[in-house]
């Protein structure tokens, strides 16, 4: 159970504030409401650059790690569709440091042309290393338009393509920045050895200044239920043909999250799973086989990849999956498999949030998809999944129509 108390400023500013004096530490984790979903079809890629951007200066700071060095904290960001996190470690008895760094470059950002062309640079890199350059490194840019055709999580968050990068101005950073990265656009979560008090005068002093923007309120195409199984095909030079799996599923806090998460875990989480039981250890159609969700606030997917062993067919490799999953639809799930699944799923929750950082971020997480209380639901939504729910989304989401399939074959 996360404790906190909440509250908001003027400018539209949610605060968050989780007390631990079991800790010498403070983290600060302040969430902007834009992920990669929210950027314009033809100017992807922004949120992630942002992240890189935001670390190359502001208005009064020319060097945003320096000063936090030097009073032993240490920061980092990720950007994901539905979000961009920065956060913050440090000693508690230097928090007001967060502050300043985080305000100042919340209030603007340099827009030094520089920054840009070298962040630039380094996306650009970032694009060809990750996802063109090394082995199936382009799944994402071929499966995610595959089975989403309306709703933005089409591209992935790196961008669609590297031009879309390659020509941003700095009058579209100028543009994107002063849409989305704005106090009321913004959840604060502070934790650790920190009082409410404490918290409330540092964002007085240096967060409640900065103005607010114009509210943003997200109006993005919805994907329309897949009525008819997708298929697509490709080659490049990597060691083994490859197999990928893709079916929509419920979002992150929808009704049934749960239950699909934890019937993935069945599918393919472990080496006491299903997948790998059946098609490495008994019948080695695979090198390595797995499933797992993508966790997306909207509608997501829940995947099924895996690397064929030498002289397997991806035909003879899909149906050996589909049977796997037939089983699910057909057959009653034990209470045995499920259980333990089930304490599979509640000790990662646990342990997960001895990190004071994974509460400050859950909390964040939560807060920004409306309502903070679902940070401590999670445990019991797990525990109220039973195996007629897993049979009946088994039913509802493994359905073959549902269904987007990549080959990948060897060049």
């Amino acid at each position: 159970m996360i404790q906190y108390e909440q509250f908001t400023l003027d400018n539209g500013l949610r605060v968050f504030v989780h007390e631990d004096a079991t800790t010498p530490l403070a983290a600060v984790n302040i969430l902007y409401n834009v992920g990669s979903r929210d950027e314009d079809p033809g100017r992807t890629g922004f949120a992630h650059l942002f992240e890189h951007l935001m670390f190359g200066g502001s208005q009064h700071i020319p060097s945003y790690d320096e000063p936090l060095q030097r009073v032993g904290g240490e920061n980092n960001a990720f950007t994901s569709p539905d979000i961009t996190n920065y956060y913050i470690t440090l000693p508690a008895a230097n928090l007001e440091t967060a502050f300043w760094l985080e305000s100042d470059r919340m209030l603007s950002l340099s827009f030094d042309p520089q920054v840009l062309e070298v962040q630039r640079k380094v996306v650009i890199e970032e694009f060809k290393q990750r996802y063109l350059n090394q082995p199936y490194g382009d799944v994402w840019l071929k499966l995610r338009p595959l089975a989403y055709q309306q709703h933005p999580y089409q591209w992935a968050t790196i961008g669609k393509d590297i031009s879309h990068i390659e020509n941003a101005t700095l009058d579209d950073v100028r543009s994107f920045f002063f849409r989305y990265y704005l106090p009321n656009n913004a959840v604060l979560v502070v934790a650790g050895n920190v009082t409410v008090e404490e918290v409330k005068q540092l964002c007085a002093r240096w967060f409640a200044p900065i103005p607010a923007g114009a509210p943003y309120v997200r109006q993005l195409p919805q994907e329309a239920v897949q009525h008819e199984a997708r298929k697509l095909e490709t080659s490049a030079k990597v060691p083994l043909n490859a197999l990928y799996k893709a079916w929509h599923m419920p979002g992150r806090f929808e009704p049934n999250f749960q239950t699909t998460d934890l019937l993935s875990d069945m599918l393919g989480r472990s080496k006491s799973s299903r997948l790998y039981q059946q098609l490495l250890r008994d019948n080695p159609l695979f090198s390595n086989i797995g499933a797992y969700i993508t966790s997306s606030l909207d509608p997501g997917l829940l995947v099924v990849q895996g690397t064929l062993n030498e002289g397997i067919s991806l035909e003879e490799a899909d149906a050996a999956v589909e049977s796997v999953i037939q089983e699910f639809i057909d057959q009653a799930v034990p209470d045995e498999e499920l259980t333990k699944v089930k304490n599979q799923a509640e000790a990662t929750l646990a342990f997960s949030e001895v990190e004071l950082l994974n509460r400050a971020m859950n909390l964040a997480y939560a807060a920004n998809a409306g309502d903070p209380e679902l940070v401590n639901q999670e445990a019991a939504h797990i525990q109220a999944v039973t195996p007629d729910d897993v049979q009946q989304m088994a039913r509802q989401v493994l359905r073959p129509e549902n269904c987007s399939t990549l080959y990948y074959r060897v060049a």
